[in-house]
């Protein structure tokens, strides 16, 4: 049987400058590749040697999902759940449903599109 991992996750957002700059102050990432897409547009990739965020947008992306649409939510995996949050906060984000419970600390915070995030960590 295979093993793997999630590789990467293709969000469309309104404004890719920003959301790079989040996630590589969030999670402590780098900027692997930008540029034109396949399909019309354009993408940043930010992550780190083998899992990354392809952060895309063109003249059609609008944000403003409604929760659930077209996914519940993205997982983040960070080992200082409360620096984490102080970067969320630092980008006029508002973080909710702090949990603990098994197996690990919690909270989740909506981007400026209103893509829903949970930050995980295990610490």
């Amino acid at each position: 049987m295979p093993k793997g991992q999630l590789e990467h996750a293709n969000i469309t957002v309104t404004d890719p400058e920003r959301s790079a700059r989040l996630f590589g102050q969030l999670l402590g990432w780098h900027e692997r590749w930008r540029g034109p897409s396949q399909l019309g547009g354009w993408t940043i990739h930010v992550g780190d040697e083998t899992t990354y965020l392809a952060i895309y947008t063109n003249e059609k992306a609008k944000g403003g999902f409604a929760k659930g649409v077209p996914l519940n939510h993205v997982g983040l995996l960070v080992d200082d759940l409360d620096a984490a949050e102080a970067v969320v906060v630092e980008h006029g984000l508002e973080p909710f449903n702090h949990a603990d419970y098994e197996p690990g600390h919690r909270f989740y915070f909506f981007d400026w599109d209103r893509i829903e995030f949970e930050v995980v960590s295990y610490e």
